[in-house]
């Protein structure tokens, strides 16, 4: 089993020709309205490719609350509301726009503050948010709701479950989340303070986690396990479409390998592939429902 924490949010996404200038109205080549955010698009990554997988986030209540929750049981994700029961929790929107010819994206987003401590206090409730998980399952956290991650991370090391973080950048926990992590995978974008790009794994190896990778888009993805330091290449794709979900996609393929027993570096080496073939398909979920995409 997987389990994901972190961040959903509603996503509304408009393909056009070419991004705004100042006081511009452009028209849009098309718009979709479906559910994103980190932890969202990791934990449907996994479902697509056989991993049964629990999310826990925030979703709150409103109109957009239904619709994501109701996509997120259409994608076969299972939801765990760290909310529910609260009211006035704001579900995280974000506003993207996809460079159509490039497929590159551009995104404005709320994240979790309409949340603030809601999803903490309901997580502390002990209200069974990793039931059913032990020593042969992985935990996903992507760094945001940290008050609830912490939580979940805790539990599950004394599960002896293995804990993994998407670090997308670097946030005021984030720290003590490395901290509790056996493996850790990062964007360029992630930068502790006062470190050079250079010395960014080695930084958050010193933190305690074993493993540690920093991905760099179509560039080989840098790896520092168990103190061995080598590349994974990233398969070229055939076309580039839509760059949206990609690196949430190596991490939901990730930490599903890992959950179905492969070692951290066989994990990588499948995670890269999929997101490879992810970017020739619009969405971060287009390719799994597309012929031929990874099973």
């Amino acid at each position: 089993m997987l389990v994901c924490c972190g961040l959903v949010t509603l996503d509304v996404v408009q393909v056009v020709d070419a991004l705004p200038r100042p006081d511009e109205k452009i028209v849009a080549r098309s718009v979709s309205a479906t559910f994103g955010g980190p932890a969202a698009n990791a934990a449907a990554t996994a479902v697509a490719l056989g991993v049964p997988t629990r999310l826990v986030t925030a979703v709150g209540d409103g109109p957009f609350a239904e619709l994501v929750r109701r996509e997120l049981a259409d994608c076969g994700v299972e939801v765990v509301d760290a909310a529910d029961g609260t009211t006035g929790g704001r579900l995280a929107v974000s506003t993207v726009l996809v460079t159509r010819a490039t497929g590159e994206r551009a995104v404005v987003s709320t994240n979790a503050s309409g949340f603030g401590d809601l999803a903490v206090r309901a997580a502390t409730g002990g209200r069974g948010l990793l039931d059913g998980v032990g020593p042969s399952d992985v935990v996903l956290l992507d760094g945001h709701l940290p008050g609830l991650a912490l939580t979940v991370a805790r539990e599950a090391r004394e599960r002896g479950a293995a804990v993994v973080l998407d670090g997308g950048s670097w946030k005021p926990d984030a720290a003590e989340m490395i901290g509790s992590c056996d493996a850790v995978v990062v964007s360029a974008d992630f930068r502790p303070p006062g470190i050079e790009a250079r010395d960014v794994l080695a930084a958050v190896a010193a933190l305690g986690p074993r493993f540690v990778a920093r991905t760099r888009g179509p560039r080989p993805v840098e790896v520092l396990d168990a103190g061995e330091r080598y590349d994974v290449v990233v398969p070229r794709p055939e076309r580039v479409v839509d760059t949206l979900g990609a690196g949430d996609v190596v991490h939901g393929a990730f930490a599903a390998a890992a959950a179905r027993g492969a070692s951290w570096r066989v994990a990588l080496e499948q995670a890269v592939v999929v997101a490879s073939r992810s970017v020739a398909h619009p969405g971060a979920r287009g390719w799994a429902g597309a012929a031929g995409s990874p099973p």
